[in-house]
Formats: C-alpha cells, sequence, structure tokens
C-alpha cells in the first residue's frame, strides 16, 4: 500500500491512494483533519467488520451507523486518550448476542484501525439494535 500527500496551499493537502482516491485534509478547518480522518477510519474500518461478520452470520443486515466521540491530550502532540464507538444496527433477525459478538471482534480481532491505536488509546464500546 501507497499514498503520495502533496501540499496545496495554507494547511491544505491532498492524499492520493495507490488506488487512485484523493482525500483532501486541511489543519484550518477547511476540511476533514487529519485527527478527524484517523476518527472517522476507525469507525469505518470497524463497521465494514460488524457488517460483514453479521452478514456472513447470515442476518439481513440494513443499515449499520457508527457514532464516534473522542477526547484528545491537552497539550501537544494532542492524541487521541479516549475514543467510543456506538453501533446503532439495524435489520432482520439480528439478535442481541450476535451483535454484541460482531462488535467485540471487531475491536479485539479485526479492526486494523482500532488494533494500531490499542495501547496508547482507551477504546469502548457500545451499541444498539434499532
Amino acid at each position: 500500500m501507497k499514498a503520495h500527500v502533496s501540499w496545496d496551499r495554507d494547511l491544505s493537502f491532498t492524499g492520493t491512494t495507490d488506488s487512485g482516491y484523493k482525500t483532501v485534509m486541511d489543519g484550518n478547518g477547511n476540511a476533514i483533519s487529519p485527527m478527524e480522518s484517523v476518527l472517522v477510519a476507525a469507525g469505518a474500518c470497524s463497521s465494514v467488520d460488524v457488517v460483514d461478520i453479521l452478514k456472513k452470520g447470515r442476518f439481513n443486515i440494513t443499515n449499520c451507523e457508527c457514532e464516534l466521540e473522542a477526547t484528545r491530550a491537552e497539550e501537544p502532540p494532542r492524541v487521541f486518550t479516549d475514543i467510543h464507538a456506538h453501533y446503532k444496527v439495524t435489520g432482520e433477525g439480528i439478535t442481541e448476542k450476535a451483535l454484541a459478538r460482531a462488535v467485540q471482534l471487531s475491536a479485539e480481532k479485526y479492526c486494523s484501525v482500532m488494533l494500531m491505536l490499542e495501547g496508547k488509546v482507551n477504546i469502548t464500546t457500545s451499541y444498539e439494535l434499532v
């Protein structure tokens, strides 16, 4: 995997992945910030796992949302100290037990973004069937 980041102007940068996708990031609030992108990446990565695990369990999942809340250190470097991910899942026949297992497996075994942060960031999860 490769990526290229180029400076556009001020504190704005464009990242291009080797698959050709582009993301604009900005340190002045004119686009997603690098730290916001890490938070979104954790939620997206984990949500992919939750959906995939439930689909493999033959559950009819119709929607999955992940609401994330993070706390950052007060002093530089302002790293994340805590992240909480709350999953809202809709579908037919999904059990509380199956959803709990999917969330746990994602956070503890499969989500590479969350696992990269492990030991540095306190990550907690919760979930609800909608």
